[in-house]
């Protein structure tokens, strides 16, 4: 059984314009001790995505289903999901996190808050203990303020707290923007050595290099819909999607050769599309895209592109 399948996940925002279509027809599995990585363009709906599976959008979740461990959640009350999966068994490192620290309290006085909010009633010492020793961090640093800590330690911080009640699926957004080179390496190796342990996890990022070193799986966003989906293997070696293609190509390397950028700009989400996303970017569409593209199966996950109708 799947830690996680989600299928035909849809989420909108409500806006002076009317709805944005944030999130459209997302379907993927996950299976226990597996990463995914989510990755795209910016406002392409991939936080969207990570907030929707945790249940943090009011009311802008307006049709799918998103199966955890076996239970329906969107079918669970809020205080249900609240009570029993929320932060317990799946949690969520927000983008930006690490500058949400409360910088009057110290990091203990933090870490309590949580275990109060969530009722837990254990042994309060061991689990921070538990938590802090999972991200490397001495606990000493309970002891201290944000402003006391380096921006790696606040993130490793952060971390450890969407660890803190031992959840079985955490979702990381951009855990390693804003940081420097050396930083994001101890924060990749941090995410390494949790899945080595049979964490699962979802990796939001714009940044395929990171994804490359981590994730099983990997969703490429675009437009509000995941327009690929396969193993990690296959989606660097076989991409399918010409956006796909494209965000590979525009990864800068080694050798000097000049990376090749994608041009034009992404879609409006206030619009309900009626054909290809990627049709006025795309170097390879047809006539056949100006009508919306079914999923069409790869080896190992979908594609969203006509010119792979003949392979359905």
């Amino acid at each position: 059984m799947a830690l996680l399948k989600v299928d035909g996940l849809s989420s909108t925002y409500s806006s002076s314009k009317g709805p944005v279509y944030a999130v459209d027809d997302v379907d993927f599995e996950l299976n226990r001790g597996e990463s995914i990585g989510i990755a795209g363009e910016s406002a392409c709906g991939k936080s969207t995505l990570g907030l929707s599976l945790i249940r943090m959008l009011s009311g802008g979740i307006t049709q799918g289903k998103i199966i955890f461990d076996g239970h329906s959640i969107l079918d669970m009350s809020e205080s249900d999901f609240d009570d029993s999966f929320r932060w317990k068994k799946i949690s969520m490192v927000f983008q930006g996190a690490m500058n949400s620290l409360d910088p009057v309290f110290t990091i203990s006085e933090q870490f309590l808050e949580i275990l109060k909010q969530y009722g837990y009633e254990g042994d309060s010492k061991k689990i921070i203990s538990d938590a802090m020793n999972s991200v490397s961090l001495d606990e000493n640093v309970l002891k201290k303020y944000p402003h006391e800590l380096s921006g790696g330690m606040k993130q490793r911080v952060i971390i450890a707290m969407a660890l803190l009640l031992k959840p079985k699926f955490v979702i990381a957004d951009e855990p390693t923007t804003a940081l420097d080179v050396l930083i994001q390496a101890q924060i990749i190796n941090l995410l390494k050595s949790l899945k080595k342990d049979g964490m699962s996890f979802m990796l939001i990022t714009h940044d395929l290099a990171v994804l490359s070193e981590i994730a099983d799986k990997i969703g490429i966003m675009y437009g509000g819909q995941m327009v690929e989906f396969g193993s990690s293997e296959e989606i660097y070696k076989n991409p399918k999607h010409p956006y796909t293609q494209g965000l590979l190509e525009s990864i800068p390397t080694l050798n000097g050769n000049t990376p090749k950028y994608i041009k034009g700009i992404p879609p409006s989400l206030l619009d309900s599309p009626t054909q290809c996303r990627f049709l006025e970017r795309c170097p390879l569409s047809v006539e056949k895209c100006k009508e919306l593209p079914p999923k069409f199966k790869t080896e190992t996950g979908y594609v969203r592109c006509w010119l792979y109708e003949d392979e359905k």
